[in-house]
């Protein structure tokens, strides 16, 4: 009998006792684990995620996380060797494997370095400026996110083990918040072997990750609203999920992404011999072979103007008949098998049933031949394209068979094409192949509402697209409608799923001192050694300088117009300024002012003060006229350590004032400063 699947629980590896479930290579039938269930009782994973790993990653700031995370990417990507191998007993190729494998480490190197540069070196984090809220200014708003004191229970689908639980655990770690990973069970053995390798180097917080393979059991009953759930797999089994007594009573907080019918539309203007039908084809046959069609973004639903729909089967026809279906050792096979004999059977249950509105025109589910691995026990299946009878019959919108099926469905006009993209009732994504801008905007505007991403192809992008079905760590995945409702992913976002975001309110010294981030009428503290001559860990949150004040002369605004070229009339002819609506006569450029205010506030030596790389927020509030005085304070207004270097970022905002104390400009300069 082969070894049992441990999960990694309360800080040990364990199994609960019995012969278990076997599970079998896909191709091969082959027994390769068996199943059993927890060691501990499901209560106790929560309470260790809790009580331990919980408390371990608070006690860290988001950046210290995001530098943890890269370092067990570094990890898993020193061993990915291991996973590979064993991926192909799930049935996918090594270059079907590329997606789950290298797509997943490489989504966890991008959550680390998103977060490391758009997340603060402390334990709680801004949404967004201040909110002003008292005339006086004593009285200000500030909305903030803290990290959840509960856990993040994901439930993935079989068809993605490393992938889907890395791209949930990637943001949920920067935020604070430890994960418990429920794999599907007929490829959890792969994730079980991910997990080892993440524990095996030791970066792990204790607790902030467990493993459950099997079964949960009563786990759910035990959530409370400062937990969470993410779940990828099937609408109907979310259903069930999100309708938990204990889901529902205590608000937990619920992420889905389902299975979708997913759509490519071959635009109008695509006839045969264009470079976007060519590449229209092309990505239909990716989508329906790369992992044996199991993605939930595959394509679905092949939508074509209905003059074009043959040419389509027959190029369709050409470029599946080079498909080899196969073991996935096999260095001939370019299309795997199914996860296991139960998927297989479920995808031609579906196929049935779509056959009651379209004909099988491409591949028979029952009569095919593999080119290696075992026929009978192997989860294998053709490519199966169909042809829809009638583009408006249901079955085609709302049946999916997850495998390597896509239907062919013709439209009359663009807006029966839009409409026709509405009709999966919400899906992850949809591709359109056009090199027609009118088209596309109409895409967006009809349709853009039920997808979560929508991806055009046309000669010019087709190069560096990165295809219809994969989800870009910086772009966020999730789909409404059927597809789940759920959104996750898209850089930084992603980590405020797992976080509370709360509206304080009190005076600006008060929610200064809870942000760590300087609000205007917090106190400030001038006097002392130029502030650039103030390395990053001598400055301090809230150190100002008031400058001296400069007057603004005719001669600055036309030198000034001379060196930059900018002649606008506003600043060169009185008349036709004075007949602006917004000035009395010529003014000074707003850009001279900043330039201005710089030559006010900087220390032109060298020092630690390396260089400005920005300014965020510029706003000119009121005009200057020659003869006006100027001055600026500059006031450190927050402090982000750049980790593994010999500099920060400091934050200052600048305020430049006039004669009678009206703000003309304010922005907040970017500047490195060495430690």
């Amino acid at each position: 009998m082969s070894r049992t699947l441990e999960s990694y629980v309360g800080g040990q590896w364990g199994a609960a006792a019995g012969e278990g479930q076997p599970l079998l290579d896909a191709a091969t039938g082959e027994e390769i684990v068996r199943l059993t269930g927890l060691p501990i009782a499901p209560s106790d994973v929560l309470a260790h995620a809790r009580d331990k790993g919980g408390p371990a990653l608070r006690a860290m700031t988001f950046q210290q996380r995001a530098v943890l995370l890269k370092e067990i990417a570094l990890a898993l990507d020193a061993r990915k060797e291991e996973l590979y191998e064993l991926s192909s007993a799930t049935g996918a190729t090594r270059k079907e494997s590329w997606v789950d494998i290298d797509g997943g480490i490489g989504t966890v190197f991008a959550i680390a370095s998103r977060s490391r540069r758009g997340l603060p070196d402390d334990y709680v984090a801004t949404d967004g400026d201040y909110e002003p809220i008292g005339k006086n200014g004593t009285f200000v708003g500030q909305h903030v996110w803290t990290p959840l004191r509960g856990a993040l229970l994901q439930i993935n689908a079989f068809n993605f083990p490393v992938w889907g639980a890395l791209e949930k655990f990637a943001p949920s770690f920067v935020a604070g918040v430890p994960s418990i990973i429920k794999p599907a069970s007929q490829t959890s053995y792969l994730t079980e072997l991910m997990v080892r390798i993440m524990v095996e180097s030791g970066l792990l917080p204790e607790g902030s990750l467990q493993l459950v393979v099997g079964s949960v059991g009563d786990m759910l009953d035990h959530l409370t609203g400062q937990d969470c759930v993410a779940f990828t797999g099937s609408a109907s089994t979310a259903q069930q999920l999100r309708t938990h007594p204990a889901v529902a009573r205590n608000s937990v907080r619920f992420g889905v992404e389902a299975d979708s019918l997913n759509a490519a539309v071959l635009g109008p203007d695509a006839a045969p011999g264009t470079a976007e039908f060519d590449l229209y084809v092309k990505e239909v046959v990716r989508e329906m072979t790369v992992k044996a069609g199991q993605k939930c973004t595959a394509i679905r639903r092949a939508i074509v103007p209905v003059e074009h729909q043959d040419a389509v089967v027959e190029a369709l026809r050409e470029k599946l008949a080079k498909v080899v279906v196969g073991d996935p050792r096999d260095a001939s096979t370019t299309m795997g098998a199914l996860a296991s004999l139960h998927q297989r059977d479920e995808v031609k249950r579906s196929v049935k049933v779509l056959t009651e509105g379209a004909r099988v025109v491409i591949g028979d589910p029952d009569e095919f031949s593999v080119a290696s691995g075992d026929a009978v026990r192997g989860a294998f299946l053709p490519p199966l394209l169909l042809l829809a009878a009638d583009a408006d019959r249901a079955e085609p919108h709302e049946v999916e068979a997850f495998g390597p099926v896509a239907t062919v469905i013709g439209y009359r006009d663009a807006a029966h094409s839009t409409e026709l993209l509405r009709r999966g009732g919400g899906s992850l994504v949809a591709s359109v192949f056009t090199a027609d801008p009118s088209y596309s905007r109409q895409v967006v505007v009809e349709a853009a509402n039920h997808h979560g991403r929508v991806m055009f192809v046309d000669a010019t992008s087709a190069k560096e697209s990165t295809g219809h079905g994969s989800p870009l760590p910086i772009l966020v995945h999730g789909g409404p409608g059927r597809a789940g409702g759920g959104e996750e992913l898209g850089g930084v976002r992603g980590v405020f799923h797992f976080l509370q975001r709360t509206a304080l309110q009190g005076s600006p010294a008060t929610l200064t001192a809870a942000t760590n981030r300087w609000i205007p009428g917090a106190a400030q503290k001038t006097g002392g050694t130029h502030l650039f001559r103030r390395t990053f860990s001598e400055l301090q949150v809230g150190d100002a300088l008031v400058s001296e004040a400069r007057e603004v002369t005719l001669e600055d605004v036309e030198r000034f117009a001379d060196l930059s070229g900018d002649h606008f009339y506003a600043h060169m002819d009185e008349t036709a300024a004075a007949a602006n609506p917004f000035f009395d006569g010529r003014v000074a450029h707003g850009y001279f002012v900043v330039s201005l205010a710089a030559g006010l506030f900087v220390d032109p030596a060298p020092g630690p003060v390396l260089a400005n790389y920005g300014l965020e927020g510029l706003r000119f509030t009121t005009p200057v006229y020659p003869g006006d005085l100027l001055h600026v304070t500059l006031t450190c207004k927050q402090k982000t350590p750049r980790p593994g270097q010999e500099y920060g970022e400091v934050r200052w905002d600048a305020n430049v004032r006039n004669q009678d104390g009206e703000t003309v400009a304010g922005y907040d300069v970017l500047t490195l400063v060495a430690l």
